[in-house]
This record gives C-alpha cells, sequence and structure tokens, in this order.
C-alpha cells in the first residue's frame, strides 16, 4: 500500500510505503530514482503491528520509479501508481508524488496560519477578564 500525506518540507509529498506484516523478511529497502538506485539508503523499519514501513519526501508533482530489494530480491508493488518495463526483463513500479483531492486544501479555505501582530488574528478561547478585580485595604497594624 502506498499512502500520500502534506509533507513538512515546501513543495513536497510524504509518501508512506507500506508491506503487509505476513512477508517474511530480514531486510527490505526501498530503491528508487529518487534515492538514485541505491540498494541501502531507505531501509524498511518494521511496527509493532508486523507492518514494513518505508518514508520518504519527494518533490511534489513529479512520477517516480522504484522497486522493492526484498533480502536480495527485486519485488515490484502491485498497488503502485503504474508500472513501466525496466529493460532488465522485469517492471519497475510508479509512484505519483501528487496528493489525493481530499488532501488538498480546497479554494477558499482559511489558513490556520494568520498574519498579524499577534492576537488580534485569532480568538482566545480563555480571554483576559475585563474588569480588575476589587481590593480591599488591609488596615495598618498601628491604624486602630
Amino acid at each position: 500500500m502506498i499512502r500520500k500525506l502534506p509533507s513538512p518540507q515546501a513543495d513536497c509529498v510524504r509518501v508512506i510505503f507500506e508491506l503487509p506484516a505476513c512477508l517474511w523478511a530480514d531486510r527490505i529497502f526501498l530503491v528508487g530514482d529518487f534515492n538514485e538506485w541505491s540498494l541501502n539508503n531507505t531501509l524498511f523499519s518494521q511496527s509493532r503491528d508486523g507492518v514494513w514501513r518505508a518514508t520518504v519526501d519527494l518533490a511534489a508533482g513529479r512520477k517516480y520509479q522504484f522497486r522493492y530489494l526484498v533480502d536480495g530480491r527485486w519485488q515490484t508493488d502491485s498497488h503502485a501508481d503504474g508500472w513501466v518495463d525496466n529493460g532488465y526483463g522485469g517492471q519497475n513500479s510508479i509512484v505519483d508524488a501528487t496528493l489525493p483531492p481530499e488532501l488538498l486544501p480546497s479554494a477558499g479555505s482559511t489558513s490556520l496560519l494568520h498574519e498579524g501582530r499577534g492576537s488580534e488574528s485569532r480568538t482566545d478561547p480563555y480571554p483576559a477578564p475585563t474588569t480588575r478585580p476589587t481590593t480591599h485595604p488591609i488596615p495598618h497594624p498601628t491604624a486602630v
């Protein structure tokens, strides 16, 4: 499974590659043109639920070729956005670094960040009191 989320990096898409827990392997690498086909650069990690995950931030609007290297064997992702012949008798998977429509900001939506000098651009859920509490003078001990 491949999930796409907004990235904290500008003009990028966070892509999370997931492989099922039933995949028995010692080491799995994500290899693609985004990491110059490095055979050991992007290692999957297996979470507590057994799912294998690798996360990369990719420049938005581009398509990338990739494959998985599972214990030294090349694997193609059947859930990828597409496939292309790789010239070696197999296929490379394709991931399109574009956010799905439901994650795109809608037209006219307001940003969570506002320009301005401070609190005038936001509503404080705990506003300061508008009146000062009344103080009662404490009599000086010698005033009696």
